[in-house]
């Protein structure tokens, strides 16, 4: 590895190479230009698929870039959420406050769009000339009847993952205030998947197969309503453990409803979602549908997986993702197509995430906590990878550098969970890897600086 900051050493290793250690969890460094999103960002990912909120940035309007467009998050109902409203805070806000100006956007939007709930989203510049939002939320709260809720999401004040725990807490103001008592003893909620091409309605149909309620999906297709009965459900099932297991831990701490981490990507990790949930309830009848369901969704795309593994197996590929949970399934995936993962990393893994992860990877594997874009073109150059794996910052990286990209993360329009998601991937895999396109690109005479 080369042209690595010194400061930036120990967030990078190589299995094989010693033994473990790894900082992780810890602010960016300054200059380093870190692929990594802010606290706002955070807190967006968590509440803005619940579709009947109204979600409301208190910020300047650029702050509203961040919607539907970017973060497709799909809704089988309302699409308010696809709305990105904003204060739009300018010069003379910034001097006399912003307060007054949101009230007022409160009052109006509420009166014409009547939502089921009301996000708030601090941003960076609220946090700075110190407007009381909480004040304001309680105000508009006593006047309109409605739930108004403050997420303080000022994005400066540490990183995404901080942003996740601020969407929890907000969360944590819903959860408890419904009515739970027609809800089955089979019953969970879905934490961590967004839905972003419907994904969610998948797994909710795998579960419906079981024979298991499914309360809430709160971060996925979301509903007020729904969100408010989540603990009388008997379970929380958590894919995005980073976003997502605070509110799980409260939820067990104030409800005494466990929660257990599974991924829906890949055969193996799905299946295994489905034993672990049947074997939570303990229940002989929802064992024997689960694996009736796994046996006859394998047997149905095993063997397209099989011939697109005649077409890449031997290929490398490189993972960098938001949190850590994807890259486990993305490297076992992968490996069942015949494909070596050359380096994988995330935005916001843990010490357990990254030890876990060296150990599943194959000796040489390079393993990077909060990358930026010239140590992903160095590591895609070094190790001459066929494929990238990313989401939209990650994906010019690839293109400039004349490799194959698949996206994994906002921007996608095609489900990669469950066991069709399998199918879907190989295919986006096979498609990108095995265009012909590469032949015309001499990679190893692209030049660092202009990529």
């Amino acid at each position: 590895m080369s042209e690595i900051l010194e400061k930036r050493k120990k967030q990078i290793r190589r299995k094989g190479a010693g033994p473990y250690e790894m900082t992780c969890e810890k602010h960016s460094l300054a200059g380093a230009v870190s692929q990594r999103a802010c606290v706002f960002c955070g807190s967006r990912v968590v509440l803005y698929p619940i579709a009947d909120a109204l979600h409301l940035i208190h910020g300047p309007v650029g702050c509203a870039a961040y919607t539907w467009d970017i973060r497709g998050a799909l809704s089988s109902g309302p699409q308010l959420h696809r709305r990105s409203f904003t204060t739009d805070l300018r010069e003379q806000d910034v001097i006399h406050g912003g307060e007054k100006k949101l009230y007022q956007c409160l009052k109006e939007l509420i009166a014409y769009y009547r939502p089921k709930a009301v996000f708030v989203y601090s941003t960076c510049i609220v946090g700075v000339i110190g407007d009381d939002v909480e004040a304001v939320c309680r105000q508009v709260s006593r006047e309109t009847g409605l739930t108004v809720i403050s997420v303080a999401s000022e994005g400066f004040k540490g990183t995404k993952k901080d942003g996740y725990r601020a969407a929890c807490r907000a969360l944590s103001e819903l959860v408890g205030t419904g009515d739970i008592s027609s809800i089955s003893p089979f019953s969970l909620n879905i934490l961590g998947d967004f839905n972003i091409a419907g994904e969610t309605w998948a797994i909710r149909e795998y579960y419906r197969r079981m024979g298991i309620e499914v309360v809430s999906t709160i971060t996925g297709d979301g509903r007020v309503e729904d969100i408010r009965r989540a603990h009388g459900a008997r379970l929380n099932v958590v894919q995005c453990s980073g976003s997502m297991v605070h509110l799980a831990r409260e939820m067990k701490e104030k409800y005494g409803i466990p929660y257990i981490h599974v991924s829906y990507f890949g055969l193996q990790d799905m299946s295994k979602a489905l034993y672990d949930v049947a074997e939570f309830f303990q229940d002989a009848a929802a064992m024997q549908k689960a694996r009736r369901l796994v046996r006859e969704e394998i047997d149905r795309v095993l063997p397209e997986l099989m011939r697109i593994r005649t077409d890449v197996q031997g290929k490398k590929a490189g993972i960098y993702t938001g949190g850590a949970f994807k890259a486990f399934s993305l490297v076992a995936s992968l490996r069942m197509l015949g494909i070596r993962t050359a380096f994988v990393g995330s935005q916001t893994g843990s010490p357990d995430d990254y030890k876990r992860l060296e150990e599943f990877c194959d000796p040489g594997t390079i393993i990077v906590d909060d990358a930026n874009t010239m140590e992903l073109v160095r590591f895609s150059q070094e190790t001459e990878i066929d494929l990238l794996i990313g989401g939209v910052k990650e994906r010019p990286v690839a293109y400039k550098l004349g490799i194959g990209f698949c996206d994994h993360n906002h921007e996608r329009k095609i489900s990669l969970a469950g066991f069709e998601g399998m199918l879907h991937f190989a295919q986006e895999v096979h498609a990108s890897v095995m265009s012909p396109v590469w032949k015309l690109i001499d990679r190893k005479n692209i030049n660092v600086g202009n990529a």
